[in-house]
């Protein structure tokens, strides 16, 4: 009978659990060991003191055949890698002779003097295999204690993933015999809530079996990720294309894009697909609209530029609104949103427009609360889209929802 592996991932550094830096490692290395049929249940984070990071290896030890420790590993005091495993298992620590001349060798090359802490990053378990890093100085090691195999990676994602390449995931291809493939497809929906999504999927998600489903809601809409275990790429894929299909027979008209596509990019594609050009006149979103389309690589192709008219006399200035003419509609209407469209296709040439007015907060504005927004679209100088939507939540979150929701309207548009 084919083992299944359990595996765990622990990564070592006070920096992840104050949030000054993601634990992408962790992410990384799960969607890769996943490929491998190997069950990740758990993800640690522990911080730099000796005692909890050898109670964060106690406990992974023991439920887990293969543990992946990140960071921890650099020439500083709170580097407590090395120790915490020393203390839980009593290895003895070597220097590491041919890492050490590399480390001398990099100072020397530099005309720098290296400090005597960085000795530590040559230190590597008695016994233990010494994994090169190529893209850095300390090693990983992978050592076989009590039956769990132990991998040692820095924690710097670059080095880190160097290692896992070379090193690990042959490793891991080996242990397996890849004996069942993981594969996983994410579907990307804008225009319908999470409760709506599941809604229409009940049934589906009732009696999911292989593949599995999993809605969640992301910045940019709801997801489904579709998963698929089979003894070969080519059928789990399969599986994974079939149950694609039955979900989008159900709301494929709120799909708009799989795994790494953004709804940003999705728009600009659809706009060169139909050889437009559009601009933005701006005013609650700042820019923001504007910063996310730059944001995709080739979107000088359909992209003209974005009119910032924040203040009101910014509007009569640069969008040509008189003040008579502000007076009888408000800067926050229907109205001005569509004539700040009609005018910046006008003025930057475009073939398409969107603009975006209304309250972000904290004070109400021309009787209009919180969080009313109007955002219209000009298409061939005739307004194709007039919106007008209230949002919730803090004035920056009523701001990417905003922008968030251009890109939707734009998407329902050219789709």
């Amino acid at each position: 009978m084919t083992k299944t592996y359990q595996a765990e991932i622990v990564a070592v550094g006070t920096e992840l659990l104050l949030g000054q830096i993601a634990n992408t490692n962790a992410q990384w290395l799960s969607e890769r060991l996943a490929t491998y049929g190997i069950n990740i249940y758990n993800h640690t984070v522990v911080g730099d003191n000796l005692e909890r990071v050898e109670q964060a290896f106690r406990l992974a030890g023991s439920r887990s055949d293969i543990v992946i420790v990140t960071g921890g590993l650099g020439p500083t005091e709170d580097d407590l890698t090395r120790e915490g495993f020393e203390q839980l298992t009593g290895l003895e620590i070597l220097e590491h002779k041919v890492t050490m001349e590399k480390i001398e060798n990099y100072f020397k090359a530099r005309n720098r003097t290296m400090t005597p802490n960085n000795r530590k990053q040559a230190r590597v378990f008695k016994g233990a295999r010494v994994l090169e890093n190529n893209a850095g100085m300390a090693p990983g090691m992978y050592v076989d204690y009590q039956d769990t195999h132990w991998f040692f990676l820095p924690g710097v994602p670059r080095e880190m993933k160097q290692i896992s390449s070379e090193e690990l995931f042959p490793f891991l291809e080996k242990l397996t015999g890849k004996q069942q493939v993981i594969q996983s497809t994410i579907l990307k929906f804008i225009g319908i809530g999470e409760s709506d999504l599941e809604h229409a999927l009940k049934d589906m998600i009732h009696k999911q079996t292989n593949p599995t489903i999993a809605p969640l809601a992301q910045d940019q809409g709801v997801i489904i990720r579709v998963t698929a275990r089979a003894s070969s790429k080519e059928d789990a894929q399969k599986l994974v294309a079939d149950k694609k299909q039955e979900i989008l027979g159900r709301i494929g008209e709120y799909c708009f894009g799989e795994d790494d596509q953004t709804i940003e990019s999705k728009v600009m594609e659809l706009l060169a697909e139909k050889e437009k050009t559009i601009g933005a006149a701006e005013s609650l979103t700042g820019g923001l609209f504007s910063s996310k389309l730059v944001a995709t690589a080739g979107a000088s192709k359909v992209f003209a530029g974005s009119l910032i008219t924040y203040q009101t006399s910014v509007k009569e200035s640069l969008l040509d609104l008189s003040p008579e003419w502000i007076a009888q509609y408000g800067v926050v209407s229907r109205e001005c949103a569509e004539e700040m469209a009609k005018q910046a296709a006008l003025k930057l040439n475009t073939s398409m427009a969107i603009s975006f007015t209304g309250v972000a907060g904290p004070d109400t504005q021309e009787g209009k609360p919180v969080g009313q927004v109007y955002i219209a679209i000009i298409d061939k100088g005739q307004i194709v889209t007039s919106s007008s939507i209230l949002l919730s939540g803090t004035r920056n979150i009523i701001r990417e929802k905003a922008a968030l929701k251009g890109f939707e309207l734009l998407y329902q548009y050219l789709k």
